[in-house]
């Protein structure tokens, strides 16, 4: 992908006309988030960006060197509260933050429904095959680094010691994937509060957190 933030394409009339590399690649993210990898035609992407294929080409590579540009920008978007709640003091803060910023995310109006990573590329052809791959990939460090922060909880005493990080951040994942296909259906955040409400119920608690929470009652 070229690196300069204003590229220029040649108009019908021979002269340059310059776009804004940021607002091309948003533009593609809306595309591909809204139509999926392969639900997102070239033509898609051109109408929506105001660029002709060549122009394109030229900026971005090809369709799915795009796509993995576009990934990396919603990573950006959903980096906020997915690196801040994994960084919380308390693995239930940890959940807590993760399960209440997806409704958040998935409650904004300004994004399209739904999680890009979920129906961005798990179905399709074989050709569609290196999207899935990127999307899964990422997906997986997802839950790794939350594993990572639940074993440290663990050692902590911060989850009951027959807690298993690795089925809680799957659950995590599960529950916070779930409300993306939810939301894509329509949930709103009332409907998707409810949710998080239940999940976190399911939530272990350790001995120490316990008797720190009944010495705060007393």
């Amino acid at each position: 992908m070229r690196s300069s933030r204003e590229l220029s394409e040649t108009t019908p009339l021979g002269r340059p006309r310059e776009f804004d590399l940021d607002t091309a690649l948003e533009g593609a993210m809306l595309v591909f988030w809204r139509k999926g990898y392969e639900g997102a035609s070239m033509s898609d992407l051109t109408a929506s960006l105001g660029l002709t294929k060549p122009s394109l080409y030229a900026a971005f590579g090809n369709k799915e060197q795009l796509f993995h540009a576009v990934l990396d920008r919603y990573d950006e978007r959903t980096a906020s509260f997915l690196s801040g709640s994994i960084r919380a003091l308390t693995a239930r803060e940890v959940a807590v933050g993760l399960l209440r910023g997806a409704v958040e995310f998935h409650a904004n109006p300004g994004n399209p429904p739904g999680c890009l990573m979920v129906q961005g590329a798990l179905v399709g052809s074989d050709t569609a095959g290196s999207a899935r791959r990127e999307t899964r990939d990422r997906r997986n460090r997802l839950r790794e680094a939350i594993q990572e922060r639940l074993e440290r909880a663990l050692r902590e005493d911060d989850l009951p010691q027959d807690a298993d990080p690795a089925a809680l951040a799957r659950y995590l994942v599960a529950v916070m994937r779930g409300m993306a296909v939810e939301a894509a259906g329509g949930a709103d955040a009332t409907e998707l509060n409810a949710i998080v409400d239940v999940a976190l119920t399911a939530w272990p608690v350790s001995k120490k957190r316990r008797r720190r929470v009944e010495l705060v009652e007393e």
